[in-house]
């Protein structure tokens, strides 16, 4: 099975348990917490992804470091990775969970690509009409890049809308390419 697949399945598994316990956003936040310390703490991630090291171990310092921090489910759960092998995959779990929690409170995120820096109050208001059009909550990500020329790209999961000068200005150099056109002689 795919690592993605793998995770996705582990995500919806913390995301049911999170549902039935102490609530998704609290388990939302604390596997994020690990997902960060792997993430900045290279020591760490390497303990966690060294085989040499014993599970019994990696158990120990896992308890010691989230035990009183994280929900004692959410740390079983982690142990759980480690008993079954699959802690190189905790960050893609959180990813997937993070994905399954927008979800479920019906938010999405934007990836907005423009051509010039806009000021915050345009984009509370680009927030306001992406949340309108979408049906859902917009969270924008904007980026700017100046080859776009003027116009927007917005970019949700697997659709794009792209708004932006540079693409109509290609599909005019198109149709005038195709176009037929007189000749100067036939004039």
């Amino acid at each position: 099975m795919r690592d993605e697949t793998v995770a996705r399945n582990y995500a919806e598994a913390l995301f049911e348990l999170a549902g039935r316990h102490e609530g998704v956003e609290v388990y939302g936040e604390g596997v994020e917490t690990v997902a960060v310390l792997i993430d900045e703490n290279d020591d760490f991630r390497r303990f966690l992804e060294t085989p040499r090291i014993a599970v019994a171990q990696k158990k120990a310092l896992v308890r010691s470091v989230f035990g009183e921090k994280l929900p004692a489910r959410l740390v079983n759960f982690v142990l759980i990775t480690l008993d079954k092998r699959r802690q190189r995959l905790l960050r893609a779990i959180a990813r997937e969970y993070k994905g399954l929690m927008d979800e479920h409170v019906n938010r999405i995120h934007v990836e907005v690509t423009l051509a010039r820096v806009m000021d915050e109050k345009s984009i509370k208001e680009m927030e306001k009409r992406l949340t309108a059009a979408l049906g859902k909550t917009a969270i924008p990500h904007v980026r700017v890049k100046p080859v776009i020329l003027g116009g927007a790209i917005f970019r949700t999961s697997d659709t794009i809308y792209d708004g932006s000068l540079r693409r109509k200005l290609d599909g005019m150099r198109r149709r005038l390419l195709k176009a037929d056109l007189p000749t100067l002689g036939e004039v």
